[in-house]
């Protein structure tokens, strides 16, 4: 996969965060083993651009003051509660030589047979799939194809995936990654069952109906 470039400036660690952003900065750190961390700030719109094409499995080539710098990935993205935006970034060391633990998007394509003739209901069992591998190995999502969905006894498992060259998928081969449910049942009416009298009721309702002993004997 190539990698894509983001320029960064060095930052002064006691900078406030909260000047940074008033600024459309965004603060970041870069860390890794073997490495010494350093404090950055990149234009939010900037970053905002090369995160939405990266995300977090695309080798980003860092630029620092105007000087090629370290190959990364971006390891955390913080948000703000309330606003959503973008208020922190981890840049995450990588080494070209070295394979890396990280996670790739799944996409679903295709038509599931059960979806279009059984009128089922598509479900995504995982969004993603934990791998390993050289970073030049990594791809930005892999497809998951869902036209073997037949009914709704098929899965597509985690062994189905057609995994590119040179990637090692961590999951179980088991687990399911897609299957096709039957649609819920509308639920029946509810026979009316009529009501009964509680039991202190029903005996006032029955002493009342009864004659009194002086009626029963004619008095």
């Amino acid at each position: 996969m190539d990698a894509i470039t983001l320029e960064v400036q060095s930052r002064n660690a006691e900078q406030k965060a909260k000047d940074l952003l008033a600024e459309n900065f965004i603060p970041a750190e870069f860390y890794g083993n073997g490495v010494e961390n350093m404090s950055l700030k990149m234009d939010y719109q900037t970053f905002r651009r090369v995160f939405n094409k990266a995300g977090t499995n695309t080798i980003i080539n860092l630029v620092i003051d105007g000087k090629k710098g370290p190959n990364v990935l971006v390891g955390d993205v913080q948000y703000h509660p309330i606003s959503g935006n973008m208020i922190h970034v981890d840049f995450r060391n990588v080494k070209m030589d070295q394979e890396i633990h990280t996670q790739i998007p799944l996409t679903f394509v295709g038509t599931a047979p059960a979806v279009k003739n059984l009128a089922g209901i598509f479900m995504a069992k995982m969004d993603d799939v934990e791998v390993k591998c050289l970073p030049n190995a990594l791809v930005h999502n892999i497809e998951v194809n869902v036209d073997s969905l037949e009914d709704f006894h098929c899965y597509v498992r985690v062994k189905d995936l057609n995994v590119p060259a040179g990637i090692t998928i961590l999951n179980e081969p088991e687990d399911v990654v897609a299957v096709v449910v039957a649609p819920r049942a509308e639920e029946e009416e509810a026979p009316v069952v009529a009501a009964t009298p509680a039991e202190g009721e029903a005996a006032a309702a029955e002493g009342a109906a009864a004659p009194a002993e002086g009626e029963q004997n004619g008095k």
